[in-house]
């Protein structure tokens, strides 16, 4: 009963992350039509910032989150300005391309800055963590803290889209572009809004990340980009209950996979759900089918 429920929690925990990085993912895509394959690599970038706070400059962890918030979101803007805003009328291919090289020089310039060594990530919360069943189930603050996130990332991104000038904004642009340009609607300030929201979730996704794990590296943030990407399709992508849904069921199915079948055959289980899945629906678990006119 106590692996088991050991099993759940950890995977809650880990599918929480995934969700956090998923609705980055699907909040870029859902308005901008794009996979921004670099957010991967702003998740490394925010846990260098924190990392870099904490251990040579001595700030209070707490606050080096905060700073991470603000690097990512400017870092999340600057990216679409120089990167993708230019490519507005290109095709797919070019756009997944130059997400592609953004990837490589965000990780290079990490390499450069940090060097090739791992890094020894120190926790960003410290309360003591919960206790159940006589000390023999232990809930770690990190656990505590990552499922409390994704739960308040996923209902206040929902408030936000769904109640807000801005949010109702993001939604129409999503829609049509040009409608919702010659309704009066900013179309590039809404887009880099998007983005700068996108890359703040992954300042989020990445501190929480490397607080679990203890460890740090430029590549930090590929796999877990990788499988975010995974949950999000899974769920489906430009759905926000919809990527913390596949997150949540990815973590579990990781997690469940590696305890009771093999630690080797646990991503081969996720991608193996993932095709099942789309072969029975397409458009992921919560994802709509959209008809266009041609």
């Amino acid at each position: 009963m106590i692996p088991f429920l050991t099993n759940l929690v950890n995977g809650i925990s880990l599918g929480s992350v995934y969700a956090i990085i998923a609705l980055g993912y699907s909040m870029v895509y859902g308005v901008a039509k794009m996979l921004n394959f670099a957010h991967g690599d702003v998740i490394m970038v925010a846990a260098y910032v924190s990392f870099t706070a904490t251990q040579y400059w001595g700030v209070p962890p707490l606050v080096s989150v905060l700073m991470s918030m603000v690097v990512c979101t400017l870092l999340g803007i600057t990216i679409e300005g120089l990167a993708y805003k230019p490519l507005r009328q290109a095709g797919s291919l070019a756009v997944l391309i130059t997400a592609i090289g953004v990837s490589y020089l965000l990780q290079n310039l990490a390499l450069l800055i940090w060097g090739a060594n791992p890094k020894v990530f120190t926790s960003v919360v410290d309360f003591g963590g919960i206790r159940l069943f006589g000390g023999e189930l232990v809930i770690s603050d990190e656990i505590i803290v990552t499922i409390i996130s994704g739960i308040a990332v996923m209902l206040l991104l929902t408030w936000f889209t769904g109640k807000t000038k801005m949010g109702r904004a993001m939604r129409a642009v999503s829609e049509d572009k040009g409608a919702a340009q010659l309704m009066g609607i900013n179309v590039n300030f809404t887009i880099s809004l998007t983005f700068a929201i996108g890359s703040f979730l992954a300042a989020i996704a990445g501190v929480l990340l490397c607080s679990s794990y203890n460890t740090l590296m430029p590549t930090t943030g590929s796999m877990p980009g990788i499988k975010a990407f995974t949950a999000a399709v899974f769920g489906g992508i430009g759905s926000i209950p919809g990527a913390m849904l596949g997150g949540l069921l990815l973590g579990l199915i990781e997690v469940f996979g590696g305890s009771y079948v093999s630690t080797e055959l646990a991503d081969a289980l996720v991608f193996a759900v993932l095709i099942i899945i789309l072969l029975l629906k397409p458009a992921g678990l919560l994802g709509k089918n959209v008809q266009e006119k041609v």
